[in-house]
């Protein structure tokens, strides 16, 4: 069974967790984890983009000028794609890139994602988050003192506005419910910093 180190938020030592082995011991699964964050980024697609082909454009029904004897390149229409408000030449349509998942493969990637950062020691826990005021500068010393100078994600077991407002304005630092934690989330980060609440609450949700 993992077991590592609680912080508090002045970077300090909260004595130590045991994690549960099947959410974060659990084999890594790189197959599984790519799956999940190309489903995550597919479905982010808007795929909206849509242009007129030549048949699709308004006019051009009638040839512009006789086929022979005016001294011009010979028409059909104007509005095929070399003229001027013509029509596009293999015109990108809208289209769905959204891919599915069924849940058990989600629910292993996510598994596998967090034990590799457990692995990894980039996984930390905290024991509980919360800022007086919503400032940023409070943020941003909870961030210094755990040194976290790289891209990181704090998931939290509520939504503190408080907290929210705090880290908004931070780089490469997020905040998240824990009932939004995905794979893409995860893995998209250097550090991944859990509070001991939101801990639990993975562990009940995957740990079955």
């Amino acid at each position: 069974m993992p077991k590592i180190k609680v912080y508090k938020m002045d970077g300090s030592e909260a004595g130590t967790i045991d994690l549960n082995e099947k959410v974060f011991g659990a084999e890594y699964n790189e197959a599984l984890i790519h799956q999940a964050v190309v489903t995550r980024l597919a479905n982010e697609r808007q795929g909206t983009k849509s242009t007129l082909t030549r048949t699709e454009v308004r006019g051009g029904g009638r040839k512009p000028w006789r086929q022979k004897g005016t001294g011009n390149a010979r028409q059909g229409s104007i509005r095929a794609p070399q003229w001027i408000k013509g029509g596009v030449v293999f015109a990108p349509k809208s289209r769905d890139f959204s891919k599915d998942m069924n849940k058990k493969a989600k629910a292993a990637a996510l598994v596998s994602a967090l034990s590799k950062k457990v692995a990894d020691g980039e996984l930390l826990v905290i024991d509980k988050l919360a800022v007086k005021d919503g400032k940023t500068k409070e943020m941003e010393a909870f961030r210094k003192a755990l040194k976290l100078e790289k891209s990181a994600v704090v998931v939290m077991d509520n939504d503190d506005i408080k907290v929210i407002r705090a880290a908004k304005n931070i780089q490469k630092f997020s905040t998240l419910p824990v009932a939004q934690i995905s794979t893409y989330e995860v893995v998209a980060n250097s550090k991944v910093i859990l509070t001991k609440d939101a801990v639990k609450k993975i562990e009940e949700v995957y740990g079955e």
